[in-house]
């Protein structure tokens, strides 16, 4: 049929818009967190993504980290003790043909598209960590209810590309950065234990306590008060990530059994 303007309109797209409307409807209800977002314009962003589609073909690994930079610097070792990250990397994971899947400045959206991209294809891993959700609480500014349903989707994508391989989601870290951010951080690990403790879609740890001394932040395990100019705790030393990777050690070893 013609419609106005001399334009074609195909009654089979005429019956479609509802539906199309529909979906888009709800579409704008899912936050921006829960949607995959690219970083593709950053040029390191786009290589690294490349080479690890490249190395998970070539290794293909019984083990993935999926998160942002705190999982990234397991593969530095630098002079200072600090940054000793590679040797914590290679004492805990290396037994388990692994892939580190971290990619410095991700919020959940951004990992959520690397997962819709190829990092979970052509691999079936006995195990998958994931760390995430940081970064939605830094410039982005990502509410409480955003990101635990941007962490719910980077867990489902997992899963649904992954289904035989067991997921063990770590809570999100304690930081110093704002009251803000440490009253949403604690509020997202309390939503994510009630969501996973029946264990179903993933095993939860919440690993607070490895970076507290008693009711207190360990300062001392965060390298950013240690760089020029010094910013707030953020990021685990190689201690920090020691402990983290020895607290994880026992649940890693029954997941990786599968």
């Amino acid at each position: 049929m013609i419609g106005r303007r001399g334009l074609l309109v195909v009654p089979a797209l005429l019956a479609s818009v509802p539906a199309l409307l529909a979906s888009g409807a709800a579409l704008a209800k899912v936050p921006a967190a829960a949607q995959p977002i690219s970083r593709l314009d950053l040029k390191w962003w786009r290589e690294r993504h490349e080479a690890k589609l490249a190395e998970l073909a070539r290794v293909k690994p019984d083990l993935i980290w999926l998160g942002d930079s705190i999982t990234m610097n397991f593969e530095h070792d630098g002079g200072a003790e600090w940054d000793r990250f590679n040797t914590v990397w290679k004492r805990y994971y290396s037994r388990y043909r692994p892939v580190n899947l971290g990619f410095s400045g991700d919020a959940t959206s951004h990992l959520l598209w690397r997962q819709m991209h190829g990092e979970l294809d052509g691999i079936a891993p006995k195990a998958a960590i994931i760390l995430i959700g940081a970064n939605n609480l830094g410039r982005l500014h990502w509410s409480v209810e955003d990101s635990v349903a941007g962490i719910d989707a980077v867990v489902a994508e997992t899963r649904r590309r992954l289904p035989r391989t067991r997921v063990l989601l770590l809570s999100v870290l304690p930081s110093a950065r704002t009251s803000w951010a440490s009253e949403a951080t604690i509020a997202i690990n309390e939503r994510l234990h009630m969501r996973y403790a029946g264990g179903e879609h993933a095993l939860f740890q919440d690993v607070t306590a490895e970076f507290m001394r008693g009711q207190y932040l360990d300062r001392g395990l965060f390298y950013d008060p240690l760089l020029t100019p010094p910013e707030p705790p953020l990021h685990p030393t190689s201690e920090g990530m020691r402990r983290l990777s020895a607290a994880i050690e026992v649940n890693l070893a029954e997941l990786m059994k599968a």
